[in-house]
């Protein structure tokens, strides 16, 4: 029932696994990326960009491959791609995603730099769900992680994961449970 798309490591991804949570298959637009190995029990799928016509073209084909799998509720998780409306609207209002900070404040692909450069208080482990924006779909859950003296975007990261590890199994269980 759950599909994850992951660009990179893959923690999130792991998190989702080691609840329990009934992932079904997972995708990336990496062909290296070690989420892809964390889940090599499962179907896996990488569809880089360079490989399609346009993104038009690979989200569809991604949209495809997980709707052939099953998929109901997509989880980004680390998925460093915006989605286009032709992948979106195959799943809609089934597509969320998790990002370190708060928003709309901190949106894009570097929010604990920007959290670190404009001194603010909180990062955050941030669920929302997805639209054809960088960031601006609706917040279903947010918890502040304090930014503490002397931190840096390394530092502020392993404690923001460890937060958004648990806030996204809750959220995607919620999910589920609909």
């Amino acid at each position: 029932m759950i599909g994850v798309l992951a660009s990179g490591e893959g923690t999130n991804l792991q998190a989702l696994l080691d609840a329990g949570l009934p992932v079904v298959a997972v995708a990336s637009n990496r062909r290296g990326a070690r989420a892809l190995d964390r889940a090599a029990h499962l179907p896996t799928a990488a569809f880089p960009l360079d490989e399609y016509s346009d993104r038009d073209a690979r989200d569809a084909a991604m949209a495809d491959w997980l709707q052939e799998h099953g998929v109901r509720l997509v989880v980004c998780a680390g998925y460093m791609h915006v989605l286009r409306p032709v992948f979106l609207d195959r799943f809609p209002d089934r597509v969320v995603n998790v990002h370190p900070a708060p928003l709309p404040e901190f949106p894009g692909a570097h929010p604990l730099e920007d959290v670190l450069a404009a001194g603010a208080p909180n990062a955050a482990a941030t669920v929302h769900f997805v639209d054809a924006g960088v960031d601006t779909g609706k917040v279903i859950a947010s918890e502040p992680v304090p930014v503490l003296p002397g931190d840096t975007v390394e530092s502020l990261r392993e404690r923001v994961h460890a937060v958004e590890h648990r806030l996204l199994t809750e959220v995607v269980r919620e999910l589920c449970a609909r």
